[in-house]
């Protein structure tokens, strides 16, 4: 039952349910980088046959990730992680810049840093506030930032509604999506022809960590984060990561094969995972109606508990999640996300991120359940003999 990690004393066996986090490498990811740790070691830049392997490699591998992604080839520049993608874009292009307050740190931090920054509020889903939007938009903004779907909640923006927004009152605006959390649960096909740029990390759908995209149109000029020696056609420099790229055109190509298949089967452990929390449980919310979100997010708030309490005894148990909080100076504060869409603060210290991926099974639900029951009983009563 659920996941086998290997430790220098032990193995544990694990319910993983932490797949926003980070995704377990698919097997077909890892056979697709061995050859280039070992045997096909030579730098991609090179001007001999051995290093024209390596290049081979990479411009297939750029072919895989564009017809995945609904863009050409050209389009295609291999980072090393979604924050790296997301901040090229917001240090890349000129003028105001404007994202919403639900964002990940990646877009939200950045955009914060500039004296031009725009940050516009949420409704209670995540979704960010068309009419807000408008205002924030006008001829001095140089680009817009909004997720496609967001890392904490699950919730999907409509990207049609927010590009109609931003090429109204921003014409001339580049509008960019952070979708790193997207892959597994939307075609990215249809998502490509809204926006001009979008970001992508492989370890959030099988692949790598340290490996990651952006794919930015042909006509849109944004200016390189990374300088040197060129590569990626001057718009990304530094030695191609080959290992990692022909790994993340692997996993891509695969969840794209499976996600109709997988939308079904994980949407099912989804909401049997929370229906039996409901069913258990007083005071467990649903944060996001299951409609508006992705198949693999089961984000819940517990009321009477807190979270780090909460993860605790989960991980005591050998069930991992995460939370949307975080702790500094030892005192619990909600996540950034839950306070843009007006959680009340003492339920939103009880939020539960749980999410499912393509290695989750019925056992590992059954076991989370169990397991989340048991120990938000223990949690309220001690709480309510203290």
């Amino acid at each position: 039952m659920g996941a086998t990690l290997v430790g220098s004393v032990e193995e544990m066996s694990l319910v993983y349910l932490d797949h926003a986090a980070s995704t377990p490498m698919r097997p077909t990811a890892v056979e697709a980088m061995l050859p280039y740790l070992s045997e096909q070691f030579a730098n991609p830049s090179g001007s001999h046959r051995f290093a024209r392997a390596s290049r081979r490699a990479i411009d297939e591998a750029r072919d895989q990730v564009a017809e995945v992604l609904g863009v050409a080839p050209g389009e295609v520049v291999f980072t090393s992680c979604g924050t790296e993608s997301d901040n090229t874009v917001l240090a890349g292009v000129g003028g105001a810049a404007v994202c919403s307050a639900a964002e990940h740190h990646a877009v939200l931090h950045p955009v914060e840093h500039r004296g031009d920054g725009r940050i516009v509020a949420t409704d209670a889903a995540g979704h960010v506030d068309l009419d807000r939007l408008a205002e924030a938009c006008d001829d001095s903004v140089g680009v817009v930032s909004v997720m496609a779907v967001n890392n904490e909640v699950g919730t999907v923006t409509d990207l049609a509604a927010v590009a109609a927004v931003v090429r109204e009152h921003a014409p001339r605006a580049v509008l960019h999506t952070d979708a790193v959390q997207a892959p597994c649960w939307l075609d990215l096909r249809s998502v490509a022809p809204l926006v001009d740029a979008m970001s992508f990390s492989a370890h959030k759908f099988g692949g790598p960590k340290g490996v990651g995209v952006l794919t930015v149109r042909r006509d849109v000029d944004v200016a390189p984060l990374i300088v040197g020696g060129g590569q990626e056609r001057e718009r990304r420099s530094g030695t191609h990561n080959v290992a990692g790229i022909t790994a993340l055109a692997a996993a891509l190509v695969e969840t794209d094969r499976e996600r109709p298949a997988e939308l079904v089967r994980i949407g099912a452990l989804r909401d049997r995972l929370v229906d039996r929390l409901t069913g258990a449980l007083d005071g467990v919310v649903e944060t996001v109606p299951r409609e508006r979100k992705v198949a693999g997010s089961a984000h819940v708030c517990i009321a009477g508990v807190e979270n780090e309490a909460l993860l605790f005894l989960l991980d005591e148990a050998d069930v991992c999640a995460s939370a949307a909080s975080a702790c500094a100076s030892g005192a619990m504060e909600p996540s950034h996300v839950l306070a843009a869409m007006g959680v009340d603060r003492e339920l939103a210290l009880g939020a539960l991120r749980m999410t499912l991926g393509h290695t989750t099974t019925a056992a590992d639900v059954d076991r989370a359940a169990e397991v989340v029951v048991d120990a938000v009983e223990h949690l309220r009563a001690r709480g309510a003999a203290s």
